[in-house]
């Protein structure tokens, strides 16, 4: 709790400094900030994924479109440790509707009948090995999650999940504060498209954030990176002593996934 109480308050203090410097728009307010659960499912290689990706399709996501959430990412790790792996990004409009995800979902009486075959695997073919979860708060700056617009028409898309280290909390909220500086502008200047950007309230690792970028394929990646790290206005923010690199980065993964069929990004 405290951990977040300070968070919040740093941020807000961030928003505040870049209104006033008037290097970016004023934030949104906090109450049309979303919250994201992003969730990996460790899987085990064989015909089992099968039954997880059905789980996605016909229970979760629909039963989470039911409870006004939306929309859910359903992804398949396709460059990263540990695969296979499937992830879920969960967005909702406060703290407790993602906390109490769960509760809600047993009293779901479709939900149950169709995620039968998930909840219910047995030990000796499990449909999945362990589930590990995070709980992020979107940025001011970037208040809503963005899909692609190839989500609209099914066209190939591979997204890009990166995650920040930080080796202190004061340089956890700088790193932050450099993304509210330009960042968002120059990604997008770049031919990056972003679907998300969250700072990690409660999950390993941390202090850490994590954000989301779309790309059509790996050679679209590759250039926009390019651009990105070529842009005038990234060299000039990147060169200030207050964004160092070594003093607020410790530590960066960095994940390729690829839509399931029912993914809704």
């Amino acid at each position: 709790m405290e951990r977040r109480r300070f968070l919040t308050t740093s941020l807000a203090a961030a928003g505040v400094m870049l209104a006033r410097d008037g290097e970016a728009q004023s934030p949104a307010p906090s109450s049309a900030r979303e919250y994201y659960q992003i969730r990996r499912y460790q899987l085990q290689a064989g015909p089992q994924t099968k039954i997880t990706e059905s789980y996605f399709g016909d229970a979760l996501i629909p039963a989470l479109t039911r409870l006004g959430m939306g929309p859910i990412g359903a992804f398949k790790l396709d460059y990263g440790p540990e695969t296979p792996a499937f992830y879920a990004l969960i967005p909702g409009h406060s703290i407790e509707d993602l906390a109490t995800i769960e509760l809600r979902l047993v009293k779901d009486a479709d939900f149950m009948k169709a995620a039968e075959p998930f909840w219910n695997a047995p030990a000796t073919a499990p449909a999945f090995l362990r589930v590990k979860s995070s709980l992020l708060a979107a940025f001011e700056g970037w208040p809503r999650l963005v899909p692609p617009a190839t989500t609209a028409t099914k066209s190939k898309r591979i997204f890009q999940l990166r995650t920040y280290e930080s080796p202190s909390d004061a340089a956890h909220v700088r790193k932050v504060e450099m993304f509210h500086k330009g960042e968002f502008e120059i990604f997008q200047k770049a031919g990056c498209h972003p679907v998300f950007f969250g700072d990690t309230l409660i999950g390993s690792r941390m202090p850490n954030l994590t954000y989301m970028l779309s790309f059509a394929n790996l050679t679209e990646l590759e250039a926009g990176w390019a651009a990105f790290s070529a842009d005038p206005d990234w060299k000039k923010l990147s060169a200030s002593p207050r964004y160092s690199y070594e003093s607020i980065v410790s530590n960066i993964s960095n994940l390729i996934l690829s839509p399931l069929a029912a993914s809704q990004i």
